[in-house]
């Protein structure tokens, strides 16, 4: 039983920032520190960890061996609207290499969830990078989130491998927690009608590209193009409603107009 919860202690917080490094690969500069994690924590945060009992079990005080997988969340406050109202930005979220693809950075996101209504925050959001297949079918797919917006090159420069030296572009994921999209998608009920007006493809092959001298040009030309069909389709208030991914690993963006229930908190309808 893998045990999902609240990070606690420095070495726990600390057994965060030396998984952000294995996971990216960054330089010093781009590393966020343990005392970012921990203000995060007091200001109205979270970072919740993945830990392993059993792993914990086997160390003297738990140790932060345990740790597979942990989410950080920024507070931050929504204005533009009839009142501010708070939310919480997912900054990061990660899991270690050899636990990937068991579910646990959906577990994670779930307790965020749970956490976030606990107290009455009823949103979520986090950028992703619209290359990164597997993000975009969590995201979508498995939590129900929507995406209207696309920010170029959103952090600059970044010294990330996965980012293989392109633009850092990104898409907003937003996660209205207790929106009947978002109910449905995570009760496992099918979703209401949809119309889908835009597909937006990324290739499984798309990695391969990104990893090497090769084909960065390939990366770079689909990254472009995908850019400028986001643009276009969200300027005409489309939305990503849906994502796909067939037997080869190739995903696809679907877009559409949002209907009520996806567009909107369940009972502010906003």
């Amino acid at each position: 039983m893998i045990a999902i919860r609240s990070c606690s202690g420095i070495d726990e917080l600390e057994a965060c920032v030396q998984l952000q490094i294995e996971t990216w690969g960054m330089d010093a500069s781009e590393i966020i520190p343990r005392k970012t994690f921990l203000l995060a924590q007091k200001i109205g945060g979270q970072v919740i960890g993945a830990f392993d009992p059993e792993i914990a079990g086997r160390m003297p005080e738990g140790g932060p061996e345990s740790l597979l997988g942990f989410a950080m969340s920024l507070p931050g406050i929504k204005t533009g609207e009839c009142e501010p109202r708070p939310y919480l930005h997912s900054h990061m979220l990660a899991v270690r290499e050899g636990y990937r693809n068991r579910g646990l950075g959906a577990q994670l996101k779930l307790e965020q969830r749970r956490e976030a209504l606990a107290r009455g925050i009823r949103l979520i959001e986090w950028t992703f990078d619209p290359l990164e297949i597997k993000n975009a079918f969590l995201n979508v797919h498995k939590l129900g989130a929507i995406i209207c917006r696309y920010e170029v090159n959103f952090y600059g420069v970044s010294s990330s491998r996965l980012q293989g030296g392109l633009p850092t572009d990104r898409l907003v994921a937003e996660w209205r927690l207790d929106s009947p999209r978002v109910e449905a998608t995570l009760g496992g009920r099918p979703a209401a009608a949809r119309v889908i007006q835009e597909r937006i493809p990324v290739p499984a092959s798309i990695y391969e590209w990104k990893a090497s001298e090769a084909g960065r040009e390939r990366a770079q030309a689909l990254q472009l193009e995908n850019r400028r069909r986001f643009q276009q389709a969200f300027s005409q208030g489309l939305a990503v409603i849906g994502f796909t991914l067939d037997a080869e690993g190739n995903g696809v963006f679907e877009l559409g107009p949002l209907t009520q229930a996806e567009a909107g908190l369940k009972s502010q309808g906003t």
